[in-house]
């Protein structure tokens, strides 16, 4: 039976931008459980690689003790970037779902299409669009804001 964690991952999305930033949100699953979470960090941190999946699928190898979690699946908010795509072939995830597609800076099925490449290790298995509109409306609406219109 399906399941869908996008919830817990606009969660994550919703605390990143209580924290300033670009509200993305991830989880990692393993056997319908959830082993990892994450939010956008990097002005945080000051780091260009502390995005949600970064550090959903680094938490995810920390509690497992293994550098490959192929017995996972990570749901983020957003289309994954080229970065994030790879971290998520690298790490051998299973399952790729994710809320709004990314037209602009999206790695899986705009722009650099990371799993489309003969380099890449091992293509997860995606689905879209879930909770598209959602996980669309929480990137508007947090835009919106700091522009400073209504």
């Amino acid at each position: 039976m399906f399941r869908s964690f996008m919830s817990e991952a606009l969660a994550e999305a919703r605390a990143a931008a209580a924290r300033g930033e670009v509200p993305v949100g991830a989880v990692v699953t393993r056997g319908g459980e959830v082993i990892a979470r994450a939010g956008n960090r990097t002005r945080e941190v000051r780091d260009p690689t502390a995005h949600a999946e970064m550090l959903a699928i680094r938490a995810a190898c920390a509690t497992l003790g293994r550098e490959r979690i192929t017995d996972c699946e990570i749901w983020v908010t957003l289309e994954p970037c080229a970065m994030c795509a790879q971290a998520i072939a690298h790490a051998r995830i299973a399952r790729l779902h994710f809320g709004a597609g990314d037209p602009k800076s999206g790695g899986v099925l705009h722009g650099a299409r990371v799993f489309t490449h003969p380099q890449t290790h091992h293509i997860p298995e995606i689905h879209d669009g879930i909770d598209a509109e959602a996980c669309a409306e929480l990137l508007r609406d947090f835009f919106r804001d700091r522009r400073g219109g209504s």
